[in-house]
């Protein structure tokens, strides 16, 4: 049997990647006790439908569009970016929507995702060593020592940010700003644009007639609701456990744990030890959450930890994120999968193909080539359905804004480029245009998938 479980117990367990110099302890504990009194950012219920509509992804019926900022800043806190990069996410689901014909399951890495692990503790320039940057939540970007103190008033404008976004985020789901022609018409001007359109023109123009087609029998956004709204959930990684405690509640329909900062929460490939602060905390909520699966995670190790985070092995509960790399890929997953499917686990298994790829350049830019992420990617949706499972989901680093952070693309981004538009505060994101061309491409890979009740009912 497991032991017992509350939202503090995790305080009790090794915790990795949680900064332990805050200049005040004291400070710290006032202000988590001040968040724990302040109004959830998302509820039960939501969860409990994300949860929900993973099943059906687990099953092979739906898939997973995870996506945004690297890490949230709040600097360029601004409602265009919130905009650009929701208007970006749309054009995806509706292109894997299309061509997979399935929905399309929309997670944002949004209002929360602010706090990053580092390989480095400290960082060093021109002879000058300082802490490193840890996420705007905990402390500043700036080279000086006053901004790389952790300062824990962040977690009060982290939450206020949060709060302001997914405002926002719902006034566009629902407003009509999501109208599937406008989010159509986008595309259209992407495919006119872009210089792989010729590829994709086709495509759009099954999509241009669908939507005639349907509009010829009624079908539109006056009578129809869901053809001018959609739904986003939010989702960040789980690492400043303090944060989550403060914003983890008793849901009063079912009297079951949540985390309110976001509808899902997942743990990373550098937290996820089995005896560890992280793992601790995730197995007690309810929420819907993610597990990172690198390189260095053996079969068994992933066995015991699916057996702690989704002993009753409900679908939807457990997302799997695989992050390889390119060239480690196709040594690495065939096992997890193997494992997983011989046990009868009931997961989604997503693609993370950007943290895996990640590398600096002579100019000292971290940056990811796109073909070695199409070539994850690619591998991903090869694999999965080699070994008896559904390649359910793609979760990328991505920005709606015109950025020069990753090379190559329909745009054909050069590292001599990358200093134009450089702006990510932690890691390299795909922009816009690139992430369209991810979901194209993906959406080829899609279309040819069978999910397994399907491949099970035609044998």
């Amino acid at each position: 049997m497991s032991k017992p479980w509350s939202p503090s117990t995790w305080r009790d367990k090794p915790a990795k990647h949680i900064p332990a110099d805050y200049p005040s302890v004291a400070e710290l504990a006032a202000v988590e006790k001040e968040l724990s009194g302040y109004p959830p950012l998302v509820f039960a219920g939501e969860a409990r439908t994300l949860k929900q509509k993973l099943a059906e992804v687990a099953a092979g019926d739906a898939f997973l569009l995870q996506g945004g900022d690297c890490a949230e800043s709040f600097k360029e806190f601004h409602p265009d970016q919130i905009r650009d990069t929701f208007r970006a996410l749309m054009q995806m689901a509706v292109v894997l929507t299309f061509a997979g014909a399935k929905p399309v399951v929309k997670l944002g890495r949004i209002a929360g995702q602010f706090a990053k692990p580092r390989s480095e503790a400290s960082e060093t320039r021109d002879g000058v060593t300082l802490p490193a940057y840890r996420g705007d939540n905990i402390n500043g970007m700036d080279f000086t020592p006053e901004a790389r103190k952790p300062d824990p008033q962040r977690l009060l404008k982290a939450y206020a940010q949060s709060a302001a976004t997914l405002n926002l985020l719902r006034a566009f789901a629902s407003g009509g700003y999501a109208d599937l022609h406008n989010v159509h018409r986008w595309t259209l001007g992407f495919v006119a644009e872009s210089p792989q359109g010729q590829r994709y023109a086709k495509l759009a123009d099954r999509i241009t007639e669908t939507l005639a087609f349907m509009a010829a029998c009624g079908i539109t956004p006056a009578t129809s609701p869901q053809m001018r709204q959609t739904e986003l959930f939010t989702s960040h990684e789980a690492l400043l456990l303090g944060y989550e405690q403060a914003m983890t509640r008793i849901d009063s329909t079912s009297g079951d744990w949540y985390d309110t900062s976001a509808h899902f929460v997942w743990i990373g490939d550098r937290t996820r030890q089995l005896d560890g602060a992280h793992i601790e905390f995730c197995r007690g909520v309810k929420n819907p959450i993610g597990l990172k699966c690198g390189p260095s995670l053996e079969p068994d190790d992933l066995l015991r930890l699916i057996e702690v985070l989704n002993p009753a092995n409900e679908p939807g509960r457990l997302t799997l994120i695989a992050r390889f790399g390119a060239d480690k890929i196709g040594a690495g997953l065939p096992r997890l999968v193997k494992a997983v499917q011989r046990e009868g686990r009931a997961v989604v298994w997503s693609s993370d193909p950007m943290h895996g790829n990640t590398f600096k350049t002579g100019s000292g830019f971290k940056t990811r080539p796109f073909d070695r992420i199409l070539e994850e990617v690619a591998a991903f949706m090869q694999i999965l359905p080699a070994e008896g499972a559904y390649p359910g989901g793609v979760h990328v680093e991505m920005t709606g804004a015109q950025v020069t952070e990753c090379l190559g693309g329909a745009s054909l981004i050069r590292e001599e480029d990358l200093s134009s538009r450089y702006h990510t505060h932690c890691d390299p994101r795909l922009n816009g245009e690139q992430a369209l061309d991810l979901a194209f491409l993906v959406a080829e890979a899609l279309g040819g998938v069978r999910s397994p009740s399907a491949a099970a009912a035609a044998e």
